[in-house]
C-alpha cells in the first residue's frame, strides 16, 4: 500500500502535468521529453498487429527466412492502408482489420493519447506492452452494460484478480474528444482520463500467462472494435533505470 503522502503528491503531480501538457498537445506537438509516435501526416512510423502473445510472435518471426518475413510485414502493411487513414491532424481507423502498433517496445513509460469515439456504443483500447487492454468504450451504451461499459473508460479490463473497472466515470460524450495519460511501472499502472486519475497503480496482469507478471517491455498498440475511432497527440517518454526504480519503490515499497 502506498502511504497517504505519496498518493497525495502522485496526484497532484499528475494534475500538474496534465495542465501543463492542455497546451503542448496541439497539432501532434509532443511535451518537453516525449516523442511523437503520431508525425500528424501517415502511418509510415506504425506497424500492424493483433492480440497475440509477443513471445510467440518472436518466435513465429524468427523461424521465417528473409522472404517469408518481407511477405508477412508486406501483409501487415495492407491491412493498415485499408483500415487506416490520416486526416485533419487525425488517425482515423474504420473499426475493422489490425491494431496499429508501436516498432520499437517499451519497458517503463508514461504516455499520452487523444481518442474519440464517433458512433454511440464504440469499442476501442490501448495495448501497453503487448498486453489487452485499457478499455476505452461508450459508457451510455446499454447492451454494453452487462460486460461493464456503464463503469466508464480506462479500466483494466482483462484483470482478473486485481481491479478492472475504472473508479469513476470521466468519459465525455460520443463524438467528443478524450485526453487519456497512462504510466506503467514495472507491473503497476495509472491511468488519468480528461484530469481524473480513474486507475491509480493498480497491478495490470499478463492475458497470456496468468502465472506470469506482465511482460517486462513490450509495444503499444491502438486497438479499434467494429466502429469508427479516431486519435491524435500519441506521445510516449520512456523511463531511465533510475527513474524507474525511484518511481517503482514509491509506487510498491519494498514488495
Amino acid at each position: 500500500m502506498m502511504k497517504p503522502v505519496t498518493i497525495t503528491v502522485v496526484v497532484l503531480c499528475l494534475i500538474t502535468m496534465a495542465t501543463q501538457t492542455t497546451y503542448a498537445h496541439e497539432k501532434n506537438q509532443p511535451p518537453e521529453g516525449f516523442t511523437a509516435l503520431f508525425n500528424g501526416k501517415d502511418v509510415a512510423d506504425w506497424t500492424a498487429g493483433t492480440t497475440e502473445d509477443p513471445v510467440k510472435l518472436r518466435q513465429k518471426l524468427k523461424g521465417m527466412d528473409d522472404e517469408q518475413r518481407k511477405a508477412y510485414h508486406a501483409k501487415l502493411r495492407a491491412n493498415i492502408n485499408k483500415h487506416w487513414r490520416v486526416e485533419a491532424g487525425e488517425l482515423i481507423s474504420d473499426g475493422k482489420g489490425l491494431h496499429l502498433v508501436t516498432p520499437g517496445e517499451y519497458a517503463d513509460f508514461e504516455m499520452w493519447v487523444d481518442w474519440k469515439l464517433m458512433t454511440a456504443g464504440g469499442d476501442s483500447g490501448i495495448y501497453v506492452r503487448d498486453s489487452p487492454q485499457i478499455q476505452i468504450w461508450d459508457p451510455n451504451y446499454k447492451p454494453a452494460h452487462a460486460a461493464g461499459s456503464d463503469k466508464g473508460s480506462g479500466g483494466l479490463w482483462n484483470n482478473q484478480k486485481h481491479p478492472r473497472a475504472p473508479s469513476q466515470v470521466a468519459d465525455n460524450p460520443i463524438g467528443e474528444w478524450n485526453r487519456m495519460y497512462i504510466r506503467m511501472v514495472g507491473q503497476y499502472c495509472t491511468v488519468v482520463l480528461n484530469g481524473k486519475t480513474v486507475v491509480d497503480n493498480v497491478v495490470m496482469e499478463n492475458y497470456f500467462d496468468r502465472q506470469k507478471p506482465v511482460y517486462e517491455t513490450g509495444r503499444i498498440h491502438l486497438q479499434t472494435h467494429g466502429s469508427e475511432t479516431r486519435f491524435r497527440n500519441v506521445f510516449v517518454r520512456e523511463f531511465d533505470a533510475e527513474e524507474s526504480k525511484k518511481a517503482l519503490k514509491e509506487v510498491a515499497g519494498n514488495e
